[in-house]
């Protein structure tokens, strides 16, 4: 299996009072901000060819509630060239979201490692 990117999830309870310090000092840009229920739910920020997605936890439960149950806080996502390779090398993991395909285009699939760590794997489809 190729992983071609891996990017902490922080889960959070409100999106906006943890931007000033990641936009500001920190100096990452806001690349993607989908709302909900009126507010950020999910912003991806980069800088320097490194990113870090922000969700909410109200915007998880709607989502994935099988994530929001566990009460982390952060989780990995991991791009991948092979959805089929990375279900394949996590076989036995104990999975919280079964393979989907998103409204953003991407295969993914949700699991729970042994230690407890959730780990996102997503094949990003051609449009």
């Amino acid at each position: 299996m190729n992983i071609t990117k891996l990017t902490p999830i922080l889960i959070v309870d409100a999106i906006e009072p943890a931007l000033s310090l990641w936009t500001g000092p920190l100096g990452f840009e806001q690349q993607v901000l989908v709302p909900h229920e009126g507010r950020a739910g999910f912003v991806i920020l980069a800088k320097d060819g490194h990113e870090v997605m922000m969700q909410t936890r109200a915007s998880i439960a709607a989502d994935c509630p099988a994530i929001a149950e566990l009460r982390t806080t952060c989780a990995l996502y991991a791009d991948v060239e092979s959805l089929d390779e990375a279900i394949a090398a996590v076989k036995g993991a104990e999975v919280l979201v079964p393979e989907r395909v998103t409204f953003y285009g991407a295969r993914e699939i949700f699991v729970r490692d042994a230690a407890g760590n959730v780990l996102g794997f997503a094949q990003h489809l051609e449009r």
